[in-house]
């Protein structure tokens, strides 16, 4: 999401750290990008349990601090807000995509703490409404936006089995984090019947989070972190149980399907289904309705021309993230207080 804005803020003179937990790829993906970076929670994992999230949390927040302490920065922008970083007069800009109500720890942990909170026009900050500064964007624009990404067959190829075929992409997350206790996704039974369904026109590969079967395994693709957009924007269609995947696929006009628990919970996503037709939610108790949707899909005569539309029209009613972003950066708090008083400012991110 910052890669952009960092080099565009480098470009104009600032000298930006990140902060990274080790967490799945994030220290894989900084490390490539070639710049500095602090480890701030060392663990993968935080242990189970609410007393292991707090001592994580606190844990994070010591380093944090230390850091604060070491470099001195005038600002702080991330996805969650130090609750000590006011002691040294470090501005906190928070960015979400999340409703409050989706993500009720986060919020509580972070949005008391933040001096401004930059969020997509749909979303619900809760009780925290009045310090949200809404975009017409999504979090995800910032790296998959036109001006920023351009898909390249020449990646996508090498790594296909067959790139004379069209082909699906199922995603399996962990649905490990906080706010997905509770929540499920794709079973295997679910999977294998997908690969039935979708084997009739398509290749079908599957990106995992998880351990697979060794039938399922088979359909396993590896994919370096760097290149899962290029593939993401040529496949045919996208399934899986990731919030994020999802909007991403969305973003490039790969028609998707979002199987788990929080169907028809989330601002974004229920935004890109209902006003572009660009994502589907269905709620993992009707797998049915999964393959219902499938196989209508299927049958949709030029599939992949239908969503590029859409997609097209939702860029055309939204900004460049990544322009924007940089600017409210750069220009805070005037930035913070132009946007309060003129919401239509940001039209010119265009």
């Amino acid at each position: 999401m910052f890669k952009h804005v960092v080099s565009a803020l480098e470009q104009h003179g600032f000298e930006v750290d990140f902060l990274v937990k080790r967490k799945d790829m994030l220290e894989d993906l900084v490390r490539q990008s070639g710049h500095d970076y602090y480890i701030v929670r060392k663990r993968e994992r935080p242990s189970v349990g609410k007393l292991g999230l707090i001592w994580a949390l606190f844990s994070m927040e010591m380093n944090v601090i230390l850091y604060l302490i070491r470099r001195r920065p005038k600002m702080l922008v991330g996805t969650y807000a130090p609750v000590l970083s006011h002691l040294i007069g470090t501005s906190m800009i928070v960015c979400c995509e999340d409703d409050a109500e989706v993500v009720p720890r986060f919020a509580k942990t972070s949005y008391p703490y933040a001096d401004a909170i930059l969020t997509p026009f749909n979303c619900s900050g809760g009780q925290w409404d009045s310090k949200l500064t809404k975009y017409h964007g999504y979090q995800k624009l910032a790296y998959l936006h036109p001006n920023e990404f351009k898909p390249s067959w020449d990646i996508v190829a090498p790594i296909l089995r067959d790139s004379s075929r069209p082909f699906a992409l199922l995603r399996f997350a962990q649905l490990r984090a906080h706010h997905d206790e509770g929540i499920s996704g794709i079973t295997n039974q679910i999977a294998t019947t997908l690969i039935e369904k979708l084997s009739k026109q398509f290749d079908v590969y599957i990106t995992s989070e998880r351990p697979l079967t060794p039938e399922l395994d088979s359909y396993r693709i590896s994919i370096d972190p760097m290149d899962i957009h290029h593939v993401l924007s040529y496949a045919s269609l996208y399934i899986g149980d990731s919030q994020s995947m999802a909007v991403e696929a969305a973003m490039l006009g790969t028609p998707g399907i979002r199987f788990n628990d929080f169907a028809g919970k989330i601002g974004v996503l229920e935004e890109l289904e209902h006003k572009y037709g660009l994502t589907y939610a269905i709620p993992s108790s009707e797998p049915q309705r999964l393959y219902d949707k499938v196989e209508e899909l299927l049958s949709m005569p030029n599939l992949n021309e239908v969503f590029q539309q859409r997609r097209q029209k939702m860029l055309s009613e939204k900004i460049d993230v990544t322009a924007f972003f940089t600017w409210f950066i750069e220009n805070y708090p005037e930035s913070r207080r132009i946007m309060k008083e003129n919401p239509g400012y940001q039209g010119r991110f265009r």
